[in-house]
């Protein structure tokens, strides 16, 4: 049997990624994939933000490496390890600290999703409410918990049953620019709206599934005070736009403010390792022991993954390079592409960029192309009617105008 045979024969019906990007793969180096054919692909989906510091990373890779070769304990649970403690230690004292951040540590199953269902569990056990805001548009999880909270209709209906304790906002966004504060203020000051008051707003500064769009820093700011005015918890999910890809570690750095909690994964566990955190104010962590908890929490290769790609990220300047980086980005989209036929509007900050057409189809051709003239490139938005672009934070600046190129040759060439 053919080895892509068996991926159709025996694997679920429920692949996704591999049906639109048909190809075997077998390494990969920096922002480069190769296949079983030897073809390079240069990678503008990075994993889906887990590779912000390119595929196999040297100085990453040669911390787990050498933690490999020295017989490291590999699975832990939550026991004290020295892996675990290098981590913290790099987490806190080199990024937290020096940001003003005073943060705890709650390491949750390996997933994105489970630290969402976690801060989500923290916020009602804190508050004694049951009901959680997000935004339509928002991407939370997959996992039922967070799942209420993701606005995606295709998605919620794969739960199979009703999902509650979630009530979504209009976003910003919509509708011509809609008063989303004014909205949220009236739900809480008006004794006829039916609303109770929620335990959290959760938030992704940037919605990237939903379709790269950027809340903005005069938005964040009222957040934050309409949160504390209620004191509602606001919780920031930075899982996919956090790790510097917006161009700050946090991507609420930006507007100057401190969320309650923050939950991240994806790029924390260095190199594509599985690791995803809470960070939550110390007065919040009223946590009992085991409450919750996961047999691959803090996995001991991503933590030692995670610090080595802490002290990348600082030792290489990368949030500085994300921002010159995203102005290239933003310079060649403004004049090669946003004016072109079909382009409808473009849109993002630092290295996570949509362009959004005007229907799927042409999105799927986009992506059709780009695959065939070796760019791996993913879809977003609403009906995944815009392409996505995100490519790996230390991309070469050459490769990061390729990529481009060929992306803006895929929409010129739309019939």
């Amino acid at each position: 049997m053919e080895t892509k045979e068996l991926f159709s024969t025996y694997e679920s019906e429920v692949r996704s990624y591999c049906r639109n990007l048909p190809a075997v793969f077998t390494r990969a180096k920096g922002s480069k994939m190769y296949d079983d054919t030897g073809k390079e692909y240069l990678d503008f989906f990075d994993g889906a933000g887990a590779l912000n510091y390119g595929h196999n990373n040297e100085y990453i890779k040669k911390q787990i490496a050498d933690y490999i070769a020295g017989d490291g304990i590999t699975h832990a649970l939550d026991l004290m390890t020295e892996a675990k403690a290098g981590f913290i230690d790099v987490m806190e004292n080199r990024l937290l600290k020096p940001r003003g951040l005073n943060y705890k540590i709650q390491f949750t199953g390996p997933t994105g999703t489970n630290a969402n269902e976690a801060a989500a569990k923290l916020a009602r056990k804190v508050t004694g409410r049951t009901d959680i805001w997000a935004f339509m548009g928002s991407f939370h999880g997959m996992t039922d918990g967070s799942l209420a909270l993701t606005s995606s209709k295709t998605d919620r209906a794969g739960a199979g049953i009703p999902l509650y304790g979630g009530t979504f906002i209009p976003s910003p966004y919509m509708m011509g620019g809609f008063d989303s504060i004014g909205y949220m203020e009236t739900l809480m000051s008006d004794d006829h709206t039916g609303v109770a008051t929620p335990a959290a707003i959760f938030i992704e500064t940037v919605q990237a599934e939903g379709g790269v769009y950027d809340f903005g820093v005069p938005f964040l700011k009222q957040l934050r005070d309409f949160c504390d005015k209620y004191k509602i918890l606001l919780v920031v999910d930075d899982i996919q736009v956090g790790n510097a890809r917006t161009g700050k570690f946090f991507s609420f750095e930006r507007a100057g403010i401190v969320p309650d909690m923050v939950t991240i994964s994806k790029s924390i566990g260095g190199m594509g390792m599985p690791l995803a955190l809470v960070l939550m104010k110390p007065e919040l962590d009223i946590w009992k022991p085991g409450e919750h908890n996961g047999t691959f929490r803090g996995m001991q290769l991503a933590l030692v993954g995670g610090k080595a790609g802490i002290e990348f990220n600082l030792d290489n300047h990368i949030e500085d390079e994300v921002i010159r980086k995203g102005k290239l980005a933003e310079e060649f989209i403004a004049s090669e592409i946003a004016g072109l036929p079909h382009v409808v509007e473009t849109r993002g900050l630092g290295l996570i960029r949509a362009i959004q057409l005007e229907n799927e189809e042409q999105t799927a051709y986009v992506q059709r192309y780009n695959f065939e003239h070796a760019l791996i490139s993913e879809r977003c938005g609403r009906y995944s009617s815009a392409t996505k672009i995100m490519p790996a934070l230390t991309i070469p600046d050459d490769e990061l105008i390729q990529g481009l190129e060929i992306v803006r040759d895929a929409i010129k060439s739309i019939k």
